[in-house]
């Protein structure tokens, strides 16, 4: 199998195989850790936060806003990057084990199929108010918030971007 070819068995369009993967790592024992965004545009910020979200177990499981759902978010113009592009990027990331779409607006019925161990947000955030922060307790698991690197967002990315 070449490269890139591994890097897109790590991409999940649907359910079904993600729901083999889980059962496989619950099985290993493997703590299982979730966070989500749309990550376009990804920048040193977001691999930063990625990376401590993987250190917080074993396997790191990216769910992803689809296009749909940024535009409907952060309104016209955005995504920059479409979800294909998005997902492949982040799935090239060593430390991701698995990149999902999702077309809600929040991640909540994914956190519900996932039951992660471990759900991981931005601290700009309190636990208490993260999506799936009730469904992560109720199973024994644990929320996290990882604090941001300062100077690094995409928006201010895309405002930078358009005066040059």
């Amino acid at each position: 199998m070449k490269k890139l070819e591994i890097v897109e068995t790590k991409i999940h369009f649907n359910h079904d195989t993600l729901k083999t993967w889980l059962a496989y790592w619950r099985f290993k024992e493997k703590k299982i850790v979730f966070t989500n965004g749309c990550f376009d545009l990804l920048h040193q910020g977001h691999v930063d936060y990625l990376s401590k979200a993987a250190d917080q177990g074993n396997i790191l499981i990216v769910g992803l806003n689809t296009d749909a759902s940024v535009s409907r978010i952060k309104g016209s113009g955005r995504p920059v990057q479409d979800e294909k592009s998005r997902s492949l990027i982040l799935a090239a990331l060593r430390f991701v084990d698995a990149v999902v779409l999702f077309d809600e607006d929040t991640p909540l019925e994914l956190i519900e199929f996932v039951k992660p161990d471990v759900l991981v947000k931005g601290s700009d955030y309190a636990a208490e108010d993260i999506v799936g922060y009730d469904i992560v307790k109720a199973n024994g698991g644990e929320v996290i918030t990882i604090d941001f690197l300062e100077g690094y967002s995409t928006s201010a990315l895309i405002e930078r971007i358009k005066k040059l």
